[in-house]
């Protein structure tokens, strides 16, 4: 038998229950609540999907906009447990616009649960989430908010904004692992939720996270000890930088991508003010497909991508989220696409474009 190299990974040890509830408190001071924080052991689809299966009845109104494919899973999901869906889809790749809300809504009475995507990272747009929650709480309306992509890069304060469910992945901004994730609930979200036909013995049922989260014990199942480990370590990291650190790291990286791309006389996909803090979209020039972008960068050792989604799938994102929100990488990015339309014969002053960069970061 072929004798295997001792790894620091073999025989992990399990992780201590009594700190489950340290993290819920941690990650509700990421999120600026006293509501109450579950965890749950996958990717934050699986956090979203549980919010829609565990609101979702017969006789349940809601209006869902869709600005992503999550948006439209999540719509699905909903319908899958007999909910009433409008779903109100924004220009393809584009965000939504308030005033749209606002129609929907009067359009719509009946509605009482309202869910959107804060900031989409596979386009790169960032939808009005305060003015959203303010016409929906005007309404006495229910808000569900994916907040998955936008923690840690956008501010975020789910009480003052009065958020009932907020959505978050920590592998995004925050720099963490993502195979776990975490939501909050309100009080009024749980009047919703705990109702008598709610869904129970099932890894998407929140009422069951809130019995185990409750009893203050392990989480159900055998949890995987070193995702946890790996949040802890991100956490640890987050609470040295400083939360609202991290939002100004991403918010520098943002503005200097735009200003170099602008500087290469690139066309920017949305303006800032409706522009993702952690991923910025461009859409090539005609006739350069993004995948020779794309190709060309990767060949560099540089990691640009084409957008997802309908309407999306023309554009290059140029990536700065968590570790990457740094000089070091927008100032590659940008000049990895410059590098990129000179290569396509199309002229490109990198040499602007850095100092454009450099401008930002040096001011």
């Amino acid at each position: 038998m072929t004798e295997v190299a001792w790894n620091p990974l073999y025989g992990a040890p399990v992780y201590p229950a009594e700190r489950y509830a340290a993290l819920a408190r941690r990650i509700g001071a990421i999120l600026k609540t006293d509501n109450d924080v579950l965890l749950v052991q996958a990717e934050a689809v699986v956090a979203l999907e549980a919010v829609a299966t565990s609101l979702a009845r017969p006789g349940l109104s809601a209006l869902n906009v869709v600005t992503s494919p999550y948006g439209s899973w999540f719509g699905q999901w909903l319908r899958r447990g007999g909910a009433d869906v409008i779903d109100l889809v924004a220009q393809p790749g584009r965000p939504i616009e308030a005033g749209a809300i606002a129609v929907a809504l009067d359009a719509n009475p009946a509605v009482s649960v309202l869910a959107l995507v804060h900031a989409e990272s596979a386009s790169g747009i960032l939808n009005p989430l305060p003015q959203i929650v303010a016409l929906a709480a005007a309404r006495g309306i229910l808000t569900i908010v994916d907040a998955v992509a936008s923690v840690g890069g956008h501010a975020l304060d789910v009480d003052a904004l009065g958020i009932d469910i907020a959505v978050i992945g920590p592998q995004k901004a925050l720099g963490g692992p993502a195979g776990i994730s975490a939501l909050s609930v309100s009080r009024r979200a749980w009047e919703l939720i705990l109702h008598d036909e709610a869904p129970h013995d099932s890894i998407l049922s929140l009422a069951d996270l809130k019995a185990w989260a409750d009893a203050g014990g392990a989480l159900p199942g055998t949890p995987a000890p070193l995702e946890f480990f790996a949040l802890e370590a991100a956490l640890d990291r987050v609470e040295a930088e400083g939360l609202g650190q991290i939002v100004a790291r991403h918010e520098r990286a943002a503005s200097a991508s735009r200003a170099g791309l602008a500087a290469l006389g690139a066309s920017l996909w949305v303006p800032g003010e409706h522009a993702s803090n952690l991923v910025t979209a461009v859409s090539p020039p005609s006739g350069i497909e993004a995948s020779s972008i794309t190709g060309f960068a990767a060949a560099l050792g540089i990691d640009l991508s084409p957008g997802v989604g309908t309407g999306s799938s023309h554009l290059v994102r140029l990536n700065h989220t968590g570790p990457r929100a740094n000089f070091q990488s927008v100032l590659a990015n940008v000049a990895a696409y410059g590098a990129a339309l000179r290569r396509a014969g199309l002229p490109a002053n990198i040499d602007a474009a850095s100092e454009a960069v450099v401008r930002i970061y040096s001011s």
